[in-house]
């Protein structure tokens, strides 16, 4: 159950808020500045890169990292491929975590490791391993760690990931922060700015940091809930089963990045998928027991002991204007033609780094505030 009026209590937020979530949604601009001037201190901006990697290969634990490669993938578009090295191992640890180069992988391609740990021997392998192949290699993590001196072992560049004070006391914390995306993905697009794969020169970086600002100025505990809208979804979401359907090439990642930060923060699932595609794939969902048609409220049931029946609630993600080609009539008809629901968020204006950021900071506010009213 969702206590809504804890929504609108900042105090209660702030005592029920154990894992800092809001303090790391509110700082992701600050961990933006912060991270880009790591990746200047490292040579980053200096680096004169003969051409064009052949690929770019992502590693990393978690869903932080999973993300990277995700939205560095979807920037970079078909200029260079970008693939993700799944871990294998009996158990999520960071010692039980193994990374293989794929059989191809040489001189002619690119590492990125990524990670809010550094203690991952799997990794350290994975480097000397791209070392001997002739990779470049590159790595975002906490200073000091292991992987540090993994990294100079092996001739590659290693950026020092922007953390927090409170984070570097609690390790829980940092791999679960809202800002750690912001903190590892940050120091990459610099980094494949100078390599001509993306456009995120440092006015752009600059730019989606003020974003990320004026989102937790909207977002922020102290707003109430009929102004802010991230508390509006995460009341919407209440005993709901999302279905993010996203429209637009940079709605795509902030989709599935919400649905991760769903089941990760507040223990909940939502599924997935873009427009068009996604009227015909749930079509059948909706017309079934799922539906808000499915299940009138029977009023004489006992509202305290029962369980609230589960209906989907369709959440619209957009990066198109209204004026362009779209598929969100269709959609808003479907979800209204089976009475169920639907919450729509569009961003403001601006750069494609910047409407990535902004849907990115609201759903993120939301899974948190989801999470802690739900005592998750």
């Amino acid at each position: 159950m969702l206590d809504e009026s804890l929504l609108d209590t900042p105090e209660a937020l702030a005592e029920a808020d154990r894992r800092a979530l809001l303090r790391g949604a509110a700082e992701a601009g600050a961990r933006v500045r912060t991270a880009a001037r790591h990746a200047a201190e490292a040579g980053v901006h200096d680096l004169k890169p003969d051409g064009r990697p052949r690929a770019i290969l992502i590693a990393g634990p978690g869903a932080a990292a999973t993300c990277v490669a995700d939205l560095l993938g979807t920037l970079a578009g078909a200029t260079s491929p970008v693939t993700r090295l799944a871990p294998a191992g009996v158990a999520p640890a960071a010692g039980a975590l193994r990374w293989e180069l794929p059989g191809w992988a040489g001189s002619v391609d690119l590492l990125l490791i990524t990670t809010p740990d550094g203690t991952e021997p799997g990794l350290a392998l994975l480097a000397e391993q791209a070392y001997r192949r002739g990779c470049t290699v590159v790595a975002v993590a906490p200073a000091a760690s292991p992987l540090t001196e993994a990294m100079h072992g092996n001739h590659g560049l290693f950026v020092p990931m922007a953390t927090a004070p409170y984070e570097e006391e609690d390790e829980a914390l940092a791999a679960s922060a809202p800002g750690v995306l912001w903190a590892l993905l940050t120091p990459l697009l610099a980094l494949l700015d100078r390599t001509g794969l993306i456009t995120a020169p440092p006015d752009a970086v600059d730019k989606v940091a003020d974003r990320l600002d004026h989102i937790a100025e909207r977002c922020g505990p102290a707003i109430a809930t009929y102004s802010n809208p991230a508390k509006t979804l995460a009341a919407e979401l209440a005993d709901s089963l999302p279905l993010i359907w996203t429209e637009g090439v940079s709605a795509g990642p902030a989709g599935r990045r919400f649905a991760a930060a769903l089941a990760e923060l507040s223990g909940r699932p939502a599924l997935v998928a873009e427009l068009p595609e996604a009227l015909a794939s749930y079509h059948a969902l909706l017309a079934g027991r799922l539906a808000g048609s499915a299940d009138p409220d029977d009023f004489f049931r006992d509202r305290v002991e029962e369980t609230p029946a589960l209906h989907a609630r369709v959440v619209l993600l957009r990066d198109r204007p209204i004026g362009g080609i779209t598929a969100a009539p269709a959609a808003r008809d479907l979800a209204l033609s089976h009475d169920t629901p639907i919450s729509e968020l569009e961003p403001e204006p601006g750069g494609e780094l910047e409407t990535l950021a902004e849907l990115i900071a609201i759903t993120d506010f939301a899974a948190v505030y989801l999470a802690l009213a739900s005592g998750a």
